[in-house]
């Protein structure tokens, strides 16, 4: 997908991948992780979305990624926020956005960080383009990091991407190796997904990792 593609779809509101509140399954799975408090955690590709804030309400020091200017607009904007704009980096309270190509940016700037956070990235991405983004988003991570990474599975014959459908193995075929890569969930979302249903998709799978780096 070109950053064109994504830019027009913020530019005309078609951004059906934006929910009002929290992913319910961040919400129910994000403890799994023990994280010490303030952690930073990285959320590649996060549009304006209200997982951030819920992150942040966790204790979290939040760093995004997005390539659309309005949508880092928005979520600041959303929250009351003004920020203080320096370069592509937009930063206040907990929250540093850096608004730009997530391929063009240097990967040390959140090399440090202890976890990713991917609802709706990875599959954003069709297969051709997944292994450069398995190695800008994880490899930089040092051992000991780690992730909680939610994917879709789906006949792709029933519906064109995005978001992208990414058999579980794909992602131990990416991910091994270098992480231990444990699947907490796998289920059937179609009925909150109402947009897939009324495209054909008649079975949408949602699967839950947690990820911990074990190698550099």
């Amino acid at each position: 997908m070109t950053p064109e593609f994504w830019l027009h779809r913020w530019a005309a509101g078609q951004t059906g991948w934006h929910h009002a509140a929290p992913q319910p399954a961040l919400c129910a799975h994000w403890q799994r992780l023990a994280l010490r408090p303030g952690a930073p955690v990285f959320v590649p590709l996060c549009g304006a979305s209200a997982d951030l804030v819920w992150l942040a309400d966790q204790g979290h020091q939040v760093l995004g990624v997005e390539l659309a200017e309005v949508a880092v607009q928005r979520f600041f904007a959303g929250q009351g926020l003004v920020p203080e704009v320096e370069g592509n980096r937009w930063r206040a309270g907990p929250y540093t956005l850096w608004c730009g190509d997530l391929f063009a940016l240097p990967p040390s700037l959140w090399a440090g960080c202890a976890a990713v956070y991917d609802r709706a990235a990875w599959v954003a991405l069709p297969p051709i383009e997944r292994a450069a983004y398995a190695q800008a988003v994880f490899g930089p991570l040092a051992p000991g990091a780690q992730a909680l990474l939610l994917t879709l599975d789906y006949d792709q014959t029933q519906r064109a991407g995005p978001p992208f459908a990414m058999p579980d193995a794909e992602v131990l075929g990416h991910l091994a190796g270098a992480w231990q890569i444990e699947r907490l969930a796998r289920e059937d979302v179609l009925a909150q997904e109402p947009k897939f249903a009324q495209a054909g998709v008649t079975a949408l799978h949602e699967s839950v990792f947690h990820l911990t780096r074990t190698a550099p």
